[in-house]
């Protein structure tokens, strides 16, 4: 394995970004996109970026399973789970864990407000306390998990043979302009 092939398995461990691996691991920014996906063909480089993931996941204690289970408490919970009307909240003891696990924030304030009592016919000042809980964001957990499970992958279609272009629709057509004029191919 030569220095950069070895830079850009690390590289490519830190986001999973095959071109932006090459350009970090020193390979040209014009060469990088065909480099890394070479790179990610080759045994030895697969066999390395695998190690250094599977020592990473163990080292930090972490699985692509852990990390479904997280974002799937994310995307499950809503918030009124922790509320037991509008406008009460349940006593966060009472909350369970995924719940507490899904708050990102919680905010309180302290207001005097002045309540009217009809016996002494004045307003008496009371402390009312505000909390504003925020939970992570469902959609980016939604989003996450559609990227680890694959359903987002990209489809590459390969055309051959005759096209019978007066057969195609007006959108058949725009994606046949837009991928020639964009790869070439």
């Amino acid at each position: 394995m030569t220095r950069k092939e070895a830079r850009f398995c690390y590289e490519y461990c830190i986001d999973l970004n095959a071109t932006q691996a090459a350009i970090r691991a020193g390979y040209s920014e014009r060469s990088a996109r065909s480099i890394g996906c070479q790179n990610l063909t080759k045994l030895n480089v697969k066999a390395q970026i695998q190690k250094m993931r599977n020592s990473l996941e163990e080292t930090a204690g972490i699985t692509s399973l852990m990390i479904v289970n997280e974002l799937k408490k994310i995307a499950r919970t809503s918030i009124g789970s922790i509320y037991n009307t509008w406008i009460t909240l349940k006593d966060f003891e009472k909350l369970t864990d995924d719940q507490k696990a899904c708050i990102s924030e919680i905010d309180t304030k302290t207001r005097t407000e002045y309540q009217y009592d009809p016996v002494s016919d004045e307003k008496r000042p009371i402390k009312v306390e505000y909390v504003k809980i925020k939970l992570y964001d469902k959609l980016k957990a939604l989003d996450s998990l559609t990227n680890i499970l694959g359903y987002n992958a990209a489809i590459r279609n390969e055309l051959s043979g005759k096209i019978e272009f007066e057969k195609l629709s007006d959108d058949q057509l725009n994606e046949i302009v837009f991928r020639v004029l964009n790869t070439g191919k």
